[in-house]
């Protein structure tokens, strides 16, 4: 049985889709939900799913990247993950940080990488014309949303989609995505999904 830690800035949408897939015949559980934002209403999520949480807020140290992901690393070292999940946490990580977890962290983002790394997706996906939007899960390496790409599911946009319309059919299919990737990647399949 893998053990999975997710990392989280707010809500937790995806954290949750991922926590309640876990069951079963899955091969995998949660072992921690850690946050930068010890208020983000996510970590109440994980708690009532029984789920043990974490926040160390990156406000507490800043300037010093370093010393935020010490502490974070404490945490997450404690549940001795065998994979770490990245679902909406809004902290860009070092170097150091993601290659101590190289080939088993994951992150969902939403575009169709390589397209539109980075912020504001949805708006830059509308100002280009696109006929297509979507999200992707890639596994994490330490440049910026790049990194071998395990799935990816597809949204029309539509004629008078706003950036908060598409954000919102993306959304929905990045809950479909993201736990049929980690499901195949904690059983070592990491072939490509497309939804």
């Amino acid at each position: 049985m893998k053990r999975v830690a997710i990392l989280i800035s707010g809500g937790g949408s995806n954290m949750v889709r991922l926590v309640e897939s876990m069951t079963g015949d899955h091969p995998a559980r949660a072992v921690l939900v850690a946050s930068n934002d010890p208020a983000a209403s996510g970590l109440d999520k994980a708690r009532a799913m029984s789920v043990p949480v974490a926040a160390v807020s990156h406000r507490a140290f800043k300037g010093d990247r370093a010393g935020f992901e010490a502490a974070l690393l404490q945490h997450i070292n404690a549940t001795a993950p065998d994979i770490l999940c990245l679902a909406g946490f809004m902290r860009v990580l070092t170097p150091a940080f993601v290659q101590r977890f190289e080939g088993r962290m994951l992150n969902i983002h939403p575009s169709l990488l390589p397209k539109y790394p980075g912020l504001h997706t949805h708006q830059r996906a509308l100002e280009a014309g696109d006929a297509e939007a979507g999200c992707t899960v890639h596994e994490v390496t330490p440049v910026l949303d790049d990194g071998p790409i395990l799935g990816q599911a597809r949204v029309p946009v539509l004629a008078g989609d706003t950036a908060d319309t598409l954000a919102a059919r993306v959304l929905v299919q990045e809950h479909r995505l993201y736990p049929a990737v980690l499901r195949r990647y904690a059983a070592g399949d990491r072939s490509l999904l497309t939804l």
